[in-house]
């Protein structure tokens, strides 16, 4: 059943979160959070999506909100360090703030940078690691298959834990895949599950080796249970740069799984100077358990009145999209 509008409204907070550094193109992460009979949601689609994919994310904060969620297998998450398209000179700073994480993921592809530009970035974090440490890059989708290749070959020499989202498309992802398979390296697919359709596309195509899971893009904890069962592939749950509530249901996601091979990327706290709440890592990982919002917290982070109104007017749009699925 889908609750009144104003049941949501009644709880609706508008938070602005700083970040150290520039992230996925922005300096502060806006989130609307509300509090139902099971806890506080997040509702945080980002800015430039349209209402028909927006209301999928506000389904899933919804349930998280008014539904009990799957049981839990495990107590804590391990998480990976998210190392944005920084300064190799910068990558020990970023890293410090994701203590006891034996993993990093390393965003490459960015627009303005080189390929030099992420090998020596990769190259600064494997220093920075050593040998035990696992690597992932991600790339969003950014290359076409002959860069991807290319990429991946100048980047093999740091023993790539895998290759997320190299290129856009799943015709794309099975190619390069194809390409690159005698090399050892993994390709994940994110973009490719969540924005997609049909998140089955990229299993039935064998276009990746693991699926990243979100759990607001898809619907929600249940709904993503159920497309990571069908897929049949090895997953990692990760955040789409969520606030300490929104990392605490994909924790919840992380906590149900009945197999987690791969640490997950839900320490992005780390990312932020402040938060709602604190789920920064600790050695490693964070707890499953639901986060509540310090009420100091989300006064002293509080968006600015015509970002709140934007967001309101954003909910009620997304609200009336599934009451008329």
């Amino acid at each position: 059943m889908l609750p009144p509008l104003a049941d949501l409204l009644d709880s609706a907070r508008v938070v602005s979160l700083p970040m150290h550094t520039r992230f996925r193109g922005v300096d502060t992460r806006e989130a609307l959070l509300f509090e139902g009979p099971e806890g506080w949601a997040e509702f945080s689609p980002f800015l430039e999506y349209e209402d028909a994919e927006a209301s999928t994310w506000l389904a899933a904060a919804i349930d998280f909100a008014w539904r009990p969620q799957p049981a839990p297998v495990r107590d804590l998450i391990r998480v990976n360090a998210t190392v944005p398209a920084v300064d190799p000179a910068r990558v020990a700073e970023v890293l410090a703030r994701f203590p006891g994480c034996r993993t990093a993921k390393v965003k490459v592809a960015e627009p303005g940078h080189s390929l030099a530009d992420d090998v020596a970035r990769v190259r600064a974090v494997r220093e920075a690691m050593g040998p035990e440490g696992r690597i992932r890059v991600d790339a969003n989708g950014l290359w076409n298959v002959d860069e991807a290749e290319h990429a991946v070959h100048a980047l093999a020499e740091f023993d790539l834990e895998y290759v997320e989202q190299p290129c856009a498309s799943v015709e794309e992802l099975a190619e390069l895949r194809t390409r690159v398979k005698y090399m050892g390296i993994p390709v994940a697919a994110d973009e490719s599950v969540r924005k997609s359709d049909d998140p089955l596309a990229v299993a039935r195509a064998k276009a990746a080796d693991l699926l990243v899971i979100k759990a607001q893009p898809l619907g929600g904890v249940t709904h993503a249970l159920q497309i990571v069962t069908a897929a049949g592939l090895p997953v990692v749950v990760s955040s789409a740069l969520d606030t300490a509530i929104g990392l605490s249901q994909g924790a919840a996601l992380a906590a149900a799984l009945p197999a987690l091979e791969f640490d997950c990327g839900l320490g992005t706290a780390s990312l932020f100077l402040d938060d709602v709440a604190d789920r920064r890592p600790v050695d490693g990982a964070i707890p499953a358990a639901r986060a509540v919002p310090d009420a100091s917290a989300l006064d002293r982070l509080a968006a600015a009145p015509d970002r709140r109104d934007w967001w309101l007017e954003r909910l009620g749009r997304c609200h009336a999209v599934l009451a008329a699925r």
